[in-house]
């Protein structure tokens, strides 16, 4: 595939020539050369460029969902001729939220890459979500209700969220009595968070209110409830052992975050690499039938 057009698919996904300059590890006037370079050989504008971002234009959105196309059988190919080694081979790309990733998929690497010593793991963490096919990421760890459409999911396991806050913040503020009050005390949430879905004995509801600090960072939010600052809706995965060290209490204990969120591990369909599926399944046989977090 002509590197100028992977290079194209790198730009949109990113936003900016910047952004795509960062994930090659080239010079933003490298990118910007590269892409005029590619648009006068194809005879056509691909972006428009304005001062705050790039977007493609209607022939660019076309091109691109086709060389995102190409890209997805090139990998299925290259997984393919991997899989006539006599086992899991070659590259893979993995991504993962930033808490998750390091608390629970990073200290359990080993046993894997000692079992799999022919692949060549990438694993990048992000709280956002990864593009599959414009980054080529070969399997994305997802914690969300649900995953977008397009591609194989495969739940991994329940992650249950509770309301918790440090003794110390609760000592100087007092103790919520009911939902309603805790629209009296500090809230903290990373940017995207809100508003909270709970649910308890009266059903489902929603507490929407401003983070009492603004973040874009999850692991920020839960240094700041360690620290007393206020309440936040963090999983148990994260806070398990802090809760059971009484760095942190339970707030609302009857109240709960939604029950539809789920661990999710998704990667493009068609042919599945020999090393995603060694991956998948031993994914698994950390988090089911319960997950360690689960007390």
């Amino acid at each position: 595939m002509d590197p100028d057009a992977a290079l194209f698919v790198d730009v949109v996904a990113a936003g900016s020539l910047s952004g795509a300059a960062r994930l090659r590890g080239i010079s933003p006037a490298m990118v910007s050369k590269r892409i005029v370079r590619l648009e006068m050989r194809l005879g056509v504008r691909l972006l428009n460029r304005t001062t705050r971002r790039l977007e493609p234009t209607a022939r660019g959105e076309r091109y691109h969902a086709d060389m995102v196309a190409i890209l997805a059988a090139i990998r299925e190919a290259e997984g393919r001729v991997g899989d006539r080694a006599a086992g899991p081979s070659g590259p893979l790309r993995v991504s993962a939220p930033t808490s998750f990733g390091r608390l629970h998929i990073a200290p359990r690497l080993k046993p894997f890459l000692d079992a799999h010593p022919d692949i060549a793991l990438e694993l990048n963490l992000s709280d956002g979500f990864s593009d599959l096919l414009g980054e080529g990421i070969d399997l994305a760890i997802r914690i969300a209700p649900t995953v977008e459409p397009g591609f194989d999911a495969h739940r991994l396991g329940d992650s249950r969220r509770v309301l918790c806050a440090a003794p110390a913040y609760l000592e100087m503020v007092g103790i919520p009595g009911s939902a309603a009050a805790l629209g009296d005390h500090r809230l903290l949430a990373a940017r995207g968070q809100m508003p909270w879905r709970l649910t308890g004995p009266d059903g489902d509801f929603t507490i929407d209110a401003a983070s009492h600090v603004r973040t874009n960072s999850s692991e920020v939010v839960r240094e700041l409830a360690l620290s007393g600052v206020g309440i936040a809706l963090r999983s148990l995965w994260d806070v398990s052992s802090d809760l059971a060290a009484g760095r942190l209490v339970r707030v609302l204990p009857a109240i709960e975050g939604s029950a539809d969120v789920g661990i999710f591990a998704l990667h493009p369909r068609g042919a599945v690499p020999s090393s995603v599926v060694a991956l998948l399944d031993y994914l698994r046989t950390l988090w089911t039938p319960s997950p360690p977090w689960a007390g």
